[in-house]
């Protein structure tokens, strides 16, 4: 029976991946269905029913997957074939053809639901590492071709945006689909279904961020700013602030905007004495979350603003994906456009105001209530298609062609 089971899977496959083609464009036709905050939660509380999960996601997966493999094949052709980008191509065909295997399987068999969850967390390792796989490749494209190009750059910065943001949506499914049916609930977090927390504390979660972030400074560079934490809830001022919200993601900003205002502070101060603490604001409305770090570590000027989200730029020195060594609080240079992807996912937004010599305000916005919270999710159509044949024209207003002089030499 068992040699009988693994023929008729080994039929599958071939199938499946003789057919590929057809089912890339069949499902890259759909566009995907997101999802609200309040449809998560309802769905993990009241209506968990692991057969609906997987009839949902068997279409679901293969259509934002279907979508963003379409859109690595309209990639520059020499970042392409890049052995990074060719590597984690293979990834997402591999995934796909893993997912469609199932679209022919019967929900009310038990084995065929344990063996999807298998393949989830099989997919969800197998991608563990795609951000730094893409950022080699990147790093790969630059030094074989060193010449700027701003039509390239640009269509890197909108596929980067948009295949990152589909990256945390797959991977957003796959976490609450294995997490409801397969993992244990936390006694220390009763209210959290799958990966959302319904009671996220905000102000707890900032302060893990920043005790994280304190102990990396501190190791680095033997020191580092203190926290002052404040915090309004319009709707009742002596409640704290809770929203729903998924705990992890809004860690992750937190740690990097703590990351980039302590590394900041301490080398805008090397020689003072005392140090300049981070203030965080955080504050509810009737329809905003808002969290404000400040720090006084010296600002950038206003024109290089925009390129701290750029992915074709960074400050820190170029690390390399294999480097175990590297500085504790640097590397890619992905951290604020990636930390914007997450505000955005769920209607959010990541806004930063510098004053040049004195510091930065790093603004996080958030949907307050759970309904407004809808999945950002990018869609392959025509539209996206014209981003990637974008010609090169004159400006229709004078710039200046060259950086501005330093008056101090």
């Amino acid at each position: 029976m068992t040699s009988k089971v693994r023929f008729v899977g080994s039929v599958v496959k071939t199938v499946v991946r003789a057919n590929l083609p057809n089912y890339i464009d069949h499902f890259s036709r759909f566009s995907p269905s997101p999802l609200s905050m309040k449809q998560f939660l309802d769905f993990g509380s009241t209506n968990a029913c692991e057969r609906t999960s997987f009839a949902f996601l068997r279409q679901e997966l293969p259509v934002r997957l279907a979508n963003i493999v379409k859109e690595i094949s309209v990639l520059p052709q020499r970042l392409l074939a890049t052995p990074s980008v060719q590597l984690l191509h293979s990834w997402y065909i591999q995934s796909l053809m893993e997912i469609l295997e199932f679209l022919d399987k019967n929900p009310d068999d038990h084995k065929v639901l344990e063996m999807f969850v298998d393949v989830l967390e099989s997919v969800r390792n197998r991608h563990n590492d795609v951000v730094p796989t893409m950022a080699q490749g990147i790093i790969e494209y630059k030094d074989a071709f060193d010449r700027q190009d701003a039509v390239t750059d640009h269509n890197i910065q909108y596929f980067l945006d948009r295949f990152y943001t589909s990256r945390i949506s797959i991977r957003m499914l796959i976490n609450q689909h294995t997490l409801v049916f397969k993992g244990n609930t936390n006694p220390a977090h009763p209210n959290t279904i799958g990966c959302i927390d319904s009671i996220c504390d905000v102000t707890e979660v900032a302060q893990d961020a920043y005790a994280s972030a304190k102990m990396l400074c501190e190791q680095y560079y033997l020191g580092s700013p203190e926290l002052e934490l404040r915090q309004m809830n319009a709707n009742n001022n002596k409640e704290p602030i809770h929203i729903s919200y998924v705990p992890s993601h809004l860690y992750h900003m937190l740690f990097e905007l703590f990351k980039n205002a302590m590394r900041a502070t301490i080398e805008n101060h090397e020689a003072s004495r005392s140090l300049p603490p981070i203030k965080v604001m955080v504050a509810l409305g009737g329809e905003d979350l808002t969290i404000k770090i400040s720090d006084r570590g010296g600002g950038v000027p206003f024109r290089k603003t925009e390129r701290l989200f750029s992915y074709m730029y960074s400050t820190a020195p170029r690390p390399s994906i294999e480097d175990k060594h590297r500085a504790p609080l640097a590397g890619f240079g992905y951290g604020l456009p990636i930390s914007r992807l997450y505000t955005r996912y769920f209607q959010g937004d990541l806004q930063l105001y510098s004053m040049e010599g004195h510091g930065t305000d790093a603004v996080i916005h958030l949907k307050a209530l759970s309904t407004d919270s809808v999945e950002r999710l990018p869609v392959f159509n025509k539209t996206a298609l014209r981003h990637y044949k974008l010609s090169l024209e004159a400006d229709d207003w004078c710039v200046p062609s060259k950086e501005p002089r330093d008056l101090r030499k």
